[in-house]
């Protein structure tokens, strides 16, 4: 089969011919129709997350049909549509696994970083990681739900319940959690980069109450900040914008460095917080919402060997939306 492969030290991913990997023991071969692109693709392949897996397959937001069902396999059959996230498998018996932590589990492994990933026509996946797609949304709609909408939904529930919402990065994350903010009830702040049109037009289509740059003030206090962009300088002004008792929630795997900030931006009990990887509780409930709220995803969609095209749009800021491989039929 055909594979984008990550040799560990160019960004470029190579176009490969490798082996149709085989399912073991409690998993499936997934035939991929759609893998999005995710920032921490961008992450992985710019050298920012260490050690991936050598010869590394990336992609983490895979949707397809499941292929063939290793020795085990009573939950999936062959021809589901499933879709493949982040948390590729976990311990099971760390304290963080038994305590209802799996996120932050001692020895998991990761779609494409730990384990190959769906930059390809098959892929192996874990059959209790994966989670149904709902029939609503097509294979190009549903691949963002499998990290932007999880990791979305996870850092928009760190925030508590907030009516007034800043977003700091409008991205395909932000694009999934403002639809789901706002059918909760919340009303929606998005600081984009400043001058980036395209992002605060996004934003406005996703019902967002006011749009501006990162180094705009909102009209209002805001009760909780999400971060979305991958730069620790909005930390101090996200806080800045909080109101006391508000909080500020990191949803990025990684960020550059933070800088210094007075005390008092902290104080009068404004929490800042991260998140990690994700549940498969995560998932399951994406899925249900999913159902539930009809989400629109803003899609760009690209071939399977233009993955390095995808990459360099989403490096560049040229995408408005989710970035999504076409694979599959």
């Amino acid at each position: 089969m055909h594979a984008m492969v990550f040799d560990g030290h160019s960004p470029e991913l190579e176009l490969r011919e490798v082996p149709i990997p085989e399912p073991g023991p409690g998993e499936v071969r997934v035939a991929i129709s759609a893998c999005g692109v995710c920032r921490t693709d961008l992450h992985i392949v710019d050298g920012e997350l260490p050690l991936p897996k050598p010869a590394l397959i990336p992609g983490h937001e895979i949707v397809g049909r499941v292929d063939i069902c290793g020795p085990g396999v009573t939950s999936l059959r062959p021809g589901d549509r499933i879709g493949v996230p982040w948390l590729g498998r976990t311990c099971m018996h760390c304290d963080y696994c038994l305590n209802n932590q799996e996120n932050l589990c001692d020895a998991p492994q990761f779609t494409g970083y730990l384990r190959d990933g769906g930059y390809a026509h098959y892929a192996v996946a874990d059959a209790a990681y994966c989670f149904p797609i709902p029939q609503a949304y097509d294979d190009l709609q549903a691949a963002p739900l499998l990290c932007a909408g999880l990791i979305g939904l996870r850092t928009l529930n760190m925030a508590g319940p907030a009516r007034r919402i800043g977003i700091y990065g409008f991205g395909a994350a932000a694009h999934l959690v403002a639809q789901i903010a706002l059918a909760r009830g919340a009303e929606i702040y998005a600081f984009t980069r400043p001058g980036d049109t395209a992002a605060q037009a996004l934003a406005q289509a996703s019902g967002a109450l006011w749009t501006g740059g990162s180094n705009e003030v909102a009209p209002v206090a805001l009760d909780a900040a999400l971060i979305f962009a991958p730069v620790g300088a909005l930390v101090p002004l996200a806080l800045a914008a909080v109101r006391k008792g508000g909080t500020v929630v990191c949803g990025g795997i990684h960020m550059s460095d933070i800088p210094g900030f007075p005390y008092s931006l902290l104080w009068q009990e404004r929490r800042l917080v991260s998140v990690a990887n994700l549940t498969r509780a995560d998932g399951h409930a994406m899925m249900r919402i999913a159902d539930e709220v009809s989400l629109h995803m803003q899609v760009t969609p690209y071939a399977l060997t233009d993955a390095n095209r995808a990459l360099s749009d989403l490096r560049a800021g040229r995408l408005a939306g989710a970035a999504v491989l076409r694979i599959g039929p």
